[in-house]
């Protein structure tokens, strides 16, 4: 019985063996014919064959390298899939495909690991088992009835939510020898939105209302309120509405008394606005936000924009005509009254950490002693209070507390602008500096927008360090702190500076042994930061900030880390390929030098003066070699033989002490572009080539397939004779292999007499116990323009190849 197991699409799978390859890259897994090997744990490739029992040798577990993520790459990789949706659709329906068929007691799991219970749906042969199931999940998801015997084990979720977003993995289960084994499939990283909708409604002054529509259910939010806005008006509050009622402290007076919005509008999700006794000046852009708490964090969503236009009508041209030079005159005359609103914005650059950035917002004319002045950002939380002639920081919201300062005698013609001190990255923003009078009538506006750049730095990944500067020329207090932190998923510690010495203890474990900062920085002002042998994992954006003994923040600085992985390219059947890794330091003599890919499997390993052949995996024997004296001051690299499609990878080289302490790491990603074959129609061959090690074992076997657009055996080569019984029928005498061609290498197959229908890729796989290499060929065979059928050139067709 032979059953086949292709991915599908991008939508394909990681496949993880769980007992070795949980956290690591992904593998998938290729079955085929062998006799019994006992404890067989990896396996590899996309196609398996199966007589009653799965067997595989050890040696067999491999990656498949098209569906691996390596360094720089952007947003999910390839071995895992993204799905996005919208809350408002009916269903999504997660892919997953694999075919259980021949194994014993086969089930399938889909799991979210961040919840617990992680179990979302559990299917076995007798039917669905949902005693363990989260119940976030119930009476939510469904597969098909026949999924384990198609392999379709696809999961339907329905009545989505918006924390259904997460990362969902399908997990396949079975037994043999009595023992369960499982296989992590597919991850899929599922992300429900509310689409932002715009949309444009038009309406006539007299009009006696018009709806704003908005809808969004609001019952996964704790405390959810929705705010209507318009962000070109100050107070940009048109209406809001909470669970008690409205709240409309905040509202601009201009709709006053003239918005509504239903009295159970957050339980039905209907949270269109009423606007009555219509203006022209109602026309613009109003926002729909939706605000609440989801799991004890703040969120906010911007639901819906309606861009509002009112229009007048009138009965006659002449009417008209008069209506228009009026609205002219007071348009001039509210040009004129309101030209501060007009003006462009003022935009300041300042770089993170320094000591401190001014807003400027100047004026000519005398203000009333009753004015008031006030900074909002953008978000309208007030930044700096003056009335009364004097500060106001008990209305200050609470970040900007200790942190800004404006001149005395501020009414005077002169400067309103504002000093903020030590500027952090989340302090980029629009800032508005406006006048009230003492009825709260607007006499001035200005605009800011504040950008606070964040420092850059880029080095080598292998590099012996790296430098994250923090300076400063303020005088800080000696009980003072300075920690350096990560923006990795938790805000890890990278270093703590305290009492006047490091703090190793409170360090997160990725950074032990790794950081240094110089002697005495609170008297020198220079808390840089120096991070030893950077590796790509080391790119984030660092913070370093400085507390007094009562915790406020003195000083904050980020400083953008970029580790730089060198990239190498090669064409697919090249003789070998270079990694480099080099240093200037000297090594001791007992250091280890280890390269690993990106699986975490020995490449190669160097150790105690010699090469360590045994250590390394079976997969990399007899195709690596490193150069002699290692450990002088030089030349690490790294020379791979007979690189495939399957060797592309993320490596790492990485040099230990006698403790096994990290003393140099460098990375190198690889990539081996496929090997690609163009021939007409009518051609008298073709060679699919393959190239590898010369002496393969003489028990291996060769099998050459045709693996897209369908599975077909191509060629078999077993017990040292081929085997065209079990060639498949579309392929029989028109494929050849050379004679020796385990004494040679040269596993190069010739196809005669190539059709178009021939078009597609082609794996050759050789192999034993021991031993497996792989190679890809992508054929495309054109349609005949010329008959050359007729050629009596024996040599098969090598021309008009591509990379």
């Amino acid at each position: 019985m032979t059953v086949s197991l292709e991915t599908v699409g991008q939508a394909a799978s990681a496949v993880y063996l769980s007992e070795h390859n949980r956290g690591r890259a992904a593998t998938s897994c290729t079955f085929v014919e062998y006799p019994h090997y006992p404890q067989q744990q990896k396996c590899s490739s996309s196609k398996w064959t199966s007589n009653s029992h799965v067997h595989c040798p050890s040696a067999i577990w491999r990656r498949r390298s098209s569906e691996r993520g390596l360094p720089g790459s952007s947003g999910v990789s390839q071995h895992a899939s993204a799905v996005e949706v919208d809350k408002r659709d009916p269903f999504v329906l997660l892919p997953c495909d694999f075919v259980t068929d021949g194994l014993d007691e086969p089930s399938v799991v889909w799991s979210r690991y961040d919840l617990n219970p992680s179990t979302v749906h559990q299917r076995q042969q007798e039917g669905d088992e949902l005693k363990d199931q989260n119940q976030l999940y119930s009476s939510r998801t469904s597969m098909k009835t026949d999924a384990l015997k198609t392999g379709d084990l696809s999961l339907n979720l329905t009545k989505l939510h918006l924390s259904d977003s997460g990362s969902y993995t399908c997990t396949v289960r079975w037994f043999r020898m009595g023992r369960q084994r499982e296989l992590r499939v597919t991850d899929i990283q599922l992300q429900v939105k509310v689409s932002q909708h715009a949309s444009a409604v038009e309406v006539y002054d007299w009009d006696p209302f018009v709806l704003l529509p908005c809808n969004f259910l609001t019952d996964e939010l704790d405390k959810p309120s929705v705010v209507w806005s318009r962000y070109d008006l100050n107070p940009s509050t048109v209406h809001q509405r909470q669970q008690e009622g409205d709240e409309l402290k905040d509202q601009n007076q201009l709709y006053s008394s003239r918005t509504s919005m239903k009295t159970d509008a957050l339980e039905t999700g209907d949270l269109s606005l009423n606007l009555t006794k219509l203006h022209l000046s109602d026309s613009g852009s109003y926002t729909c936000t939706v605000r609440g708490f989801s799991r004890g964090l703040k969120k906010e969503l911007r639901v819906m924009d309606v861009q509002l236009q009112v229009k007048e009508r009138f009965p006659s041209w002449a009417k008209a005509l008069l209506v228009l030079l009026v609205l002219g005159l007071l348009v001039g005359a509210l040009l004129v009254h309101f030209r501060q609103y007009f003006m462009s914005v003022y935009q300041v650059e300042v770089d993170s950490g320094a000591e401190s950035v001014q807003l400027p917002c100047k004026t000519t004319v005398h203000l009333p002693k009753d004015a008031k002045v006030e900074w909002r950002d953008g978000d309208n939380r007030k930044v700096h209070v003056y009335q009364n002639g004097s500060d106001q920081p008990e209305e200050q919201y609470s970040n900007y507390s200790g942190q800004t300062k404006m001149k005395r005698n501020l009414l005077k013609p002169g400067d309103l602008s504002l000093t903020l001190k030590f500027p952090r990255e989340r302090d980029s923003n629009t800032y508005t500096c406006t006048i009230y009078n003492r009825e709260r009538r607007s006499l001035m506006k200005k605009q800011v927008e504040l950008k606070v750049k964040v420092y850059q730095v880029e080095v080598d990944s292998g590099a012996e360090s790296v430098q994250l500067p923090c300076k400063t020329t303020v005088h800080l207090p000696k009980d003072a702190k300075v920690e350096w932190r990560d923006r990795y998923i938790i805000n890890r510690k990278v270093h703590v500076y305290e009492n006047g010495s490091d703090q190793p203890e409170q360090q997160d474990q990725v950074y032990k042994d790794r950081t240094e900062v110089k002697k005495d920085p609170l008297k020198t002002g220079d808390l840089s930061l120096t991070l030893i042998n950077p590796t790509y994992r080391d790119t984030d954006i660092y913070t370093c900030t400085v507390y007094n003994r009562k915790e406020h923040i003195l000083m904050e600085k980020h400083v953008e880390l970029q580790v730089k992985v060198y990239q190498v390219e090669v064409d697919s059947g090249a003789e070998s390929v270079h990694l480099p890794c080099k240093t200037t330091v000297h090594r001791p003599k007992d250091a280890k030098v280890e390269w690993r890919d990106g699986d975490n499997w020995k490449v190669h390993v160097y150790q105690n003066g010699s090469d360590q052949p045994e250590k390394q995996d079976d997969v990399y024997r007899g195709r690596t070699e490193m150069k002699r004296k290692l450990l002088e001051p030089g030349d690490l690299s790294l020379t791979l033989k007979y690189p495939t499609e399957r060797d592309r990878y993320s490596y790492t080289c990485t040099v230990y002490n006698r403790e096994g302490r990290n003393l140099m790491e460098k990375q190198v990603v690889l990539w081996v572009k496929v090997y690609q074959v163009e021939v007409e129609e009518g051609a008298e061959s073709v060679q699919l080539p393959f190239r590898t090690t010369p002496d393969l074992p003489e028990d291996a076997t060769v099998r050459w397939v045709c693996y897209e657009p369908s599975y077909r055996t191509v060629h078999l080569y077993k017990d040292r004779s081929d085997q065209p019984d079990k060639q498949h029928q579309d392929y029989k005498d028109r494929t050849e292999m050379k004679k020796d061609l385990l004494k040679t290498g040269d596993l190069s197959l010739t196809l005669k007499h190539p059709k178009e229908t021939d078009t597609g890729k082609y794996r050759c796989i050789v192999y034993n116990k021991d031993m497996w290499r792989e190679k890809r060929v992508k054929l495309k065979v054109k349609g005949n323009i010329r008959n050359r059928s007729s050629s009596t050139d024996p040599t098969p067709l090598m021309a008009d190849q591509s990379v």
